[in-house]
Parts: structure tokens; sequence; C-alpha cells
């Protein structure tokens, strides 16, 4: 575990932005102390190299916060994305190089400001944003956040964790049988009922977040047992393909 001055030093973003970061909810520390101190994990600073990463292509931080916050939200897809989203700014730049030169070169002003346009990558952050941030589910998180205080939503945060304390009772068992499935089902009717409707599609995205987010896996991991969220996953593809 990091303070936030070490994880200031370790990747050169000023505490004071790290403190916003935590005000606005796009990174949590993973614990504060009781003096008030915050620390942070590898899976937190897992999430703030993507964090960097979408700054780094000029995302606005609320648009971070809501892709990041998208119930489908799949980190190794989102850094598929940004890679492309390089790769489309690289050539950009290139050709802003290679026409500058041409410029310094040959000596002479050229009215061409083909070199300026950039609509592919627009089209491409564009299509990013939709994909995370414009989905029905995230809408209904939104608009079901504003009638709801904090302690409506952490008791349903409550109820999952032992729900999944729950799930690693069975980690033993088939994850195809009717009791693990019928948890699954638990589990569906529970995000449902108290964040967004939770289709099969959402599901099989969660359970695959389940394990390859650490943070989540941890969380589900200290709720029901080692194992519990791969077990979980196995039970939620399972179920997804009925």
């Amino acid at each position: 575990m990091k303070t936030v001055h070490e994880v200031s030093r370790f990747t050169g973003i000023s505490v004071r932005t790290l403190h916003h970061y935590d005000a606005i909810g796009l990174l949590k520390p993973t614990e504060v102390t009781e003096a008030g101190y915050r620390l942070y994990d590898d899976a937190a600073l897992g999430r703030l190299q993507i964090i960097l990463m979408f700054r780094e292509l000029r995302f606005p931080l609320k648009e971070i916060k809501k892709i990041m916050d998208s119930p489908g939200f799949d980190r190794e897809e989102a850094l598929a994305q940004q890679i492309r989203l390089l790769e489309l700014q690289r050539e950009h730049i290139g050709g802003l190089i290679a026409f500058a030169r041409e410029i310094q070169e040959k000596g002479v002003n050229r009215m061409d400001f083909n070199a300026f346009r950039n609509e592919e990558m627009e089209r491409y952050a564009k299509e990013v944003r939709e994909r995370w941030g414009d989905t029905d589910a995230y809408k209904e998180f939104e608009e079901r956040k504003k009638g709801k205080d904090g302690g409506d939503f952490k008791a349903a945060a409550e109820k999952m964790q032992a729900l999944f304390a729950e799930i690693g009772l069975l980690r033993r068992r088939q994850p195809s049988e009717e009791e693990v499935q019928e948890k699954v089902r638990a589990l569906q009717d529970l995000i449902t009922e108290n964040f967004y409707h939770c289709t099969d599609e959402i599901l099989g995205g969660l359970g695959e977040m389940y394990v390859c987010d650490e943070r989540m896996k941890r969380n589900i991991d200290r709720a029901g047992g080692a194992g519990t969220a791969e077990f979980a996953r196995e039970a939620i593809r399972i179920y997804c393909r009925k």
C-alpha cells in the first residue's frame, strides 16, 4: 500500500490532483486510516494508469468517470481502444511533422490544411464514449441515483457481499448445479432491483470484471473465500448460456 505522497512521487501526479480525483469519485483510495491518511494498492494504481491514459487522449475527467463507472466496463477492451487512439494520434502528429518539414525545406507557404484534419481519431473517440458512457444501463443507474442517498447503495452493496459469501460456500460444487445457478439468478435480480436492469449480456460482462478487476476480485474473495470470484464467473457464464 502506498500513501498519497508516495503515489504522487511514484507517478508524478500532484497530491492536490489525487485529492481531487478522490473528491469526485474518480479514484478512491483503497483504504483511509483512522488518522485520515489515504492508502492506495496496486489495483488503485492500475485504475490510475487507465485514467492517465484517457487524460493523455484529452478525455475530460467527467467523461473518464462516466466510462470507468459504466456497468459493463472492461479494462482490457478499454486498453485496446486507448492503444488504437494513441496510434491514430501518432499518425496525425507524424503527418503534421511531415507537413511542417515540407514548408521548412521548400520555404513556401502552402494553402493546404488537410494535415490538421483528424476526423478518424475524433470518430473513433466518439465510438469509445458511446460504447461506455451512453449505455441504457448507465443512464438508468444515473436516474436511480437521483432518488437515493448513499445509504441505499451502501445497503445494496452489503447485500451483494452477503450473496457472494453464500456463493463462496458453494465453490466446491459444480458451477452448473441448480443451487449455484439460483444464487446467480439472485445476483442478477439484486443488481436489477438496486442499480439498473441487468440483462444476461451485462451480467456476463460483470462476471469477467469480477476476475479481471483486481480490486473487485479481492473484495469478492474476501467475502466468499479465495477462488470465489473465479467460481462466480464460471457460474455466470453457464447461466448466461442457458
